[in-house]
């Protein structure tokens, strides 16, 4: 691979642009007490039933609750359900509230608001991305249709006691309750607010939103009322800085206490004498993959699609280009989730790619390859596409906006495509069902168009399992089957790095956003 040409007047011109921003930047006057992030977006909304990205959920985790939640093992325990029990081989569940919890609008929450915010997401009214999370539970098509006044498997036993029925045994349910969408809001909050409730949230969190300046920052500040153990500062404010250079910056300065660290600062970081005790990471449930079209040639071969695999040495990208950070994959399920023994993988062999694409008759084959307009992802799809010259296919490289990137795998137009997946809740289901069940093609997440009826099988077995070692019997298999077809190649699980200011106290990553309440950072 040829180095990039870097000439001197284009060393000249970045020089220039560097001295400019550090030139515009200087220490601003932080509110004493809050604690300073960055974030390189605003938020698309703060509304529970319409989040679907980690930004709006980052931020909303501190502002709602939920019936249960996540502790620092994964494990589901109480939030705001103080017990529950499951019944009836896994069909039926009774949630059992906490008295006193009170929205920050001063009202107690009460078991009708689960079942105003559940439906409310249900309603093919609201139109909400997030219905997915309560498909099972008994009634609830019908109410989306429109049959039904309400969902018959969510009742309102009394005002502190909530019963669930699902249409038959899902393991993964109490996991899912876990995620945004199964946050409680106040009905008369969202009713009087309308569409204008994505900025002005009302919930029951450690937090409550005191301002939203759009394109600059958001400001929260501790909830008097909250349940549970008080928060440690003043408030949290999240600074919205789209460019990386202008957030390294910013936190050199002082003006920024915690840094998610952009993929071109982490090597100085991590060899810097200042820097490097104060860097944090985290393994995350995620997984970075080569995904192919496998309704369509040329990637409807099964063979293809193992030479690809065969290509390109996965274990040198990650250990040189992408510095170690993360962990190699061994299928689709991040290591962190797998019950059973890990797949076989491919293993590097140029020679069998090559074999095999000249048997094919393949070798000079030109395949499409969509990425998005992000440098690292452009730098790796460089690398995959000089692996595969070396054993005879060529590769046409077509980098999108990532809507207009995102719009063209779920319409199938990608011969390969690079991407990752990343967890919302703590479930090997979570990987397994959306990517690789026949019934989610393009926008439900299976952008590879892959079907198996054994793999649909194993999954739907899996997701209906009571035990967790029938659970883990039925993924394992479906794994080996996927992992045997090659729809994706699985490059890695990335670790996460974060960097904090020394004055910075008791700060822990966590490997679901939805887990951080910001209770026990400090300053």
């Amino acid at each position: 691979m040829k180095k990039k040409a870097f000439g001197l007047s284009a060393w000249i011109l970045s020089l220039v642009f560097v001295s400019a921003v550090l030139s515009s930047c200087s220490v601003r006057n932080k509110t004493e007490g809050y604690i300073y992030f960055r974030i390189p977006s605003n938020p698309t909304t703060l509304d529970p039933a319409l989040i679907v990205d980690v930004t709006g959920g980052i931020v909303a985790a501190k502002i709602f609750n939920g019936l249960v939640r996540l502790d620092e093992s994964l494990n589901v325990i109480p939030d705001i359900a103080q017990k529950w029990a499951v019944r009836d081989g896994g069909v039926t569940y009774l949630f059992y509230l906490r008295k006193g919890v009170l929205f920050s609008n001063g009202r107690e929450v009460t078991a009708a608001d689960f079942k105003y915010s559940f439906e409310r997401i249900i309603s093919s009214g609201n139109r909400s991305p997030n219905a997915w999370v309560f498909e099972r539970i008994s009634g609830s098509k019908e109410f989306a249709s429109g049959k039904s006044k309400g969902v018959r498997g969510v009742e309102v036993i009394d005002d502190h006691t909530l019963k669930i029925t699902l249409e038959r045994p899902f393991s993964s349910f109490l996991s899912q309750l876990t995620t945004t969408a199964a946050y409680v809001v106040p009905r008369e909050e969202t009713e009087r607010r309308g569409a204008d409730f994505s900025s002005h949230p009302v919930g029951t969190g450690p937090y409550v939103l005191k301002k939203w300046s759009h394109n600059g920052e958001l400001v929260l500040i501790g909830n008097p009322a909250y349940f549970g153990a008080r928060t440690k500062g003043g408030g949290i404010v999240y600074r919205i800085i789209p460019e990386d250079l202008t957030a390294v910056t910013e936190f050199e300065l002082g003006n920024l206490d915690v840094l998610t660290v952009p993929s071109s600062e982490y090597s100085r970081y991590k060899n810097s004498a200042q820097w490097k005790e104060h860097l944090s990471s985290v393994r995350g449930l995620n997984t970075y993959y080569l995904g192919f079209n496998c309704s369509r040639p040329p990637f409807d071969r099964v063979s293809l699609r193992r030479a690809v695999g065969y290509a390109v040495d996965r274990k040198t990208i990650l250990a040189t280009f992408y510095q170690g950070r993360g962990r190699l994959a061994r299928g689709p399920v991040p290591d962190l989730l797998r019950g059973w023994r890990e797949p076989p993988a491919l293993k590097f062999d140029p020679a069998e790619a090559k074999r095999i694409i000249e048997k094919e008759g393949l070798k000079g084959l030109t395949v499409n390859f969509f990425i998005t307009d992000d440098q690292e992802v452009s730098d790796i799809a460089a690398i995959i596409q000089y692996y595969l010259k070396r054993v005879g296919l060529h590769v046409r490289i077509k980098q999108l906006e990532w809507s207009a990137y995102k719009s063209a795998i779920n319409r199938g137009e990608a011969d390969m495509f690079w991407i990752s997946w990343w967890a919302d809740y703590p479930d090997a289901e979570n990987f397994l069902f959306p990517l690789f069940h026949s019934s989610n093609f393009g926008t439900g997440g299976n952008r590879t168009r892959y079907a198996n009826q054994e793999v649909d099988r194993l999954i739907s077995a899996g997701r209906g399992a009571v035990s967790l070692s029938e659970k883990g019997r039925e993924y394992g298999k479906a794994e080996e089957i996927i992992e045997d077809e090659c729809p994706c190649i699985f490059f890695w699980h990335k670790t996460d790095f974060t960097l904090r200011q020394s004055w910075i106290r008791n700060y822990g990553l966590h490997p679901i956003y939805t887990m951080d309440k910001g209770l026990d950072i400090s300053l």
